[in-house]
């Protein structure tokens, strides 16, 4: 609450105590300066009878209020791109468990048996094996099905993500900024931390152990994906690793803040991958380990 009255007479003011609605909109948007004896100004302003009706009020209030939040926040755009690529990476995953599986069982019983989608789809295709083996190919269909649900969510994460993201869908591409955004569990939350944090998305495993003492510390987590980090020698991948996550935390910032579009982020991380590139070329760093 804002002006005076409203601040001493609590949450409750002006609201009928019947009118949920009303009651959850002043409980999300009110405030107050300073802690009343709210119960005992509810009754004396006539809105409960009793203390024990007023917790009743406001537990009623307070838990619709806590529900339209938790409803609005899952249908951000954000929230969407979150359930969209982990569905993604769901349907991959369980498409190629299965492909294995279906590559082990007719090879029991196909000649021609190949291994992956690819050979599910075929086996799909040809639809000639011997009767009785007709769960083969049932199998090989929910395996091609899963993996064409893959490929329409991919294509539905690459069109999202530079409305959600555009720095950071331009910085690390659409299926990357996906993952880092799911991740970190939304953009709010992915702009809120610090690049050394966005550095090792991904790795937490490998985190975890390190804190333990059990393992070094992890150069990087999932930005290994881009091309910046996987493409540089590996006695300067750190160094890729920390640029790029310095961009994209930048990126993460501008697109949750202001929605901005920043192509000097772009230039910035270019030149700054170039000048690492140029250092290992100087140190005679070409071969590989």
């Amino acid at each position: 609450m804002t002006d005076n009255t409203a601040a001493d007479d609590g949450w409750f003011a002006g609201v009928d105590a019947d009118d949920l609605e009303s009651a959850t909109t002043a409980i999300r948007e009110g405030s107050a300066d300073e802690p009343r004896d709210w119960p005992t100004l509810a009754v004396e302003s006539d809105f409960a009878a009793d203390e024990d009706e007023y917790y009743d009020a406001l537990r009623a209030a307070t838990t619709d209020a806590t529900r339209r939040a938790v409803t609005e926040r899952e249908a951000a755009d954000d929230r969407q791109l979150v359930h969209a690529v982990r569905a993604m990476d769901d349907c991959t995953r369980t498409a190629n468990e299965l492909a294995e599986r279906l590559a082990e069982w007719a090879g029991t019983v196909d000649p021609d048996a190949g291994t992956g989608v690819d050979y599910a789809r075929d086996l799909v295709a040809r639809g000639d094996l011997e009767p009785g083996q007709e769960p083969l190919v049932s199998l090989a269909e929910r395996v091609a099905s899963l993996a064409d649900e893959a490929d329409a969510l991919q294509t539905y994460v690459e069109r999202q993500t530079p409305v959600v993201a555009p720095n950071l869908a331009a910085l690390a591409g659409p299926v990357l900024a996906a993952r880092l955004i799911s991740l970190a569990g939304g953009l709010e939350s992915l702009a809120k931390k610090p690049s050394g944090t966005v550095q090792v998305l991904g790795a937490e495993d490998a985190l975890f152990a390190h804190l333990r003492g059990h393992a070094p510390s992890p150069k990087h987590g999932i930005i290994y994906t881009h091309d910046a980090v996987r493409g540089t020698h590996p006695d300067e991948r750190g160094s890729a690793a920390r640029a790029v996550a310095g961009k994209l935390a930048i990126a993460a910032r501008v697109d949750h803040y202001s929605g901005e579009r920043k192509p000097d982020l772009e230039a910035e991380l270019e030149e700054r991958i170039a000048t690492i590139h140029a250092r290992t070329d100087d140190n005679g760093g070409d071969d590989d380990e």
